[in-house]
């Protein structure tokens, strides 16, 4: 059952929280999805995204936004099409950024605006902002989703995704988010309406129905892949220490 109530023109304040991540307040969302055709809201079809050319068959379909033709309920936590289970999770976003170029190089500065781009220390051409989670905050509600695509309209607008400057396009109220359907019915909102939004680690993510579907977790395999390396890492010098032999005897 999805809660009724009063819809309010813009969101309440989130809580007042120790924040790792700054919230981007009041900011106008428009809801796009898997499959989508091309329209003047999005020049391109959603079969592929800015990081995966087979965006609609690795999520198994088309994510039809159709309410009449998608479950959504509370009680159970399955949002999600009706017509197959998706093997991606259907709590998508898309944000007006693209870290890279190519298959084989970041964008020049990706560097520099990315806060955990350092951390992650990617390989060229592998993205670190693919598959990482956002919480959306609106009427007392909280849903969290993965950047799994970039726009509304732009893709190098870092000083607001990153920044604290508004949305530079003026398309569609100034829109700086993309949600998904299963953003919407969570939230019980629609393409127009004003959020909250802000970057989380994984292990912030609390589990719901965004971690029920497509446990793919990329912002999550990114963080995991560094912090192995620094394991392996510490473990060839503990190893080191112990037998007491060059660290360059314990590469392989």
């Amino acid at each position: 059952m999805v809660p009724t109530g009063t819809r309010r023109a813009e969101p309440a304040a989130p809580p007042l929280t120790r924040l790792l991540y700054p919230w981007k307040t009041h900011v106008t969302c428009t809801i796009f999805w898997i499959g989508e055709q091309a329209t003047d809201h999005n020049p391109t079809p959603n079969a592929k995204s800015s990081w995966d050319g087979q965006w609609s068959v690795n999520f198994g379909g088309y994510d039809d936004p159709d309410t009449a033709k998608r479950i959504a309920d509370h009680r159970t936590g399955e949002f999600r099409p009706l017509a197959f289970v998706p093997k991606l999770n259907p709590f998508y976003i898309a944000l007006p950024y693209n870290d890279v170029l190519n298959s084989s190089s970041h964008k020049p500065g990706a560097a520099r605006v990315i806060p955990w781009f350092t951390r992650v220390n990617p390989q060229p051409g592998e993205s670190v902002c693919k598959g990482r989670w956002i919480q959306i905050y609106r009427g007392g509600r909280s849903c969290f989703g993965q950047w799994e695509d970039c726009g509304p309209w732009e893709t190098d607008d870092w000083e607001f995704v990153f920044g604290n400057k508004p949305p530079k396009t003026q398309q569609n109220g100034a829109a700086g988010i993309d949600l998904s359907p299963a953003i919407r019915d969570y939230l019980v909102l629609k393409s127009g309406d004003k959020v909250h939004w802000r970057f989380l680690e994984a292990a912030q993510v609390p589990y719901g129905p965004w971690k029920k579907y497509g446990q793919r977790p990329d912002g999550e395999d990114a963080d995991l892949a560094a912090q192995q390396r620094r394991m392996e890492n510490l473990r060839k010098l503990r190893d080191a220490q112990f037998l007491k032999k060059p660290l360059s005897q314990l590469q392989n």
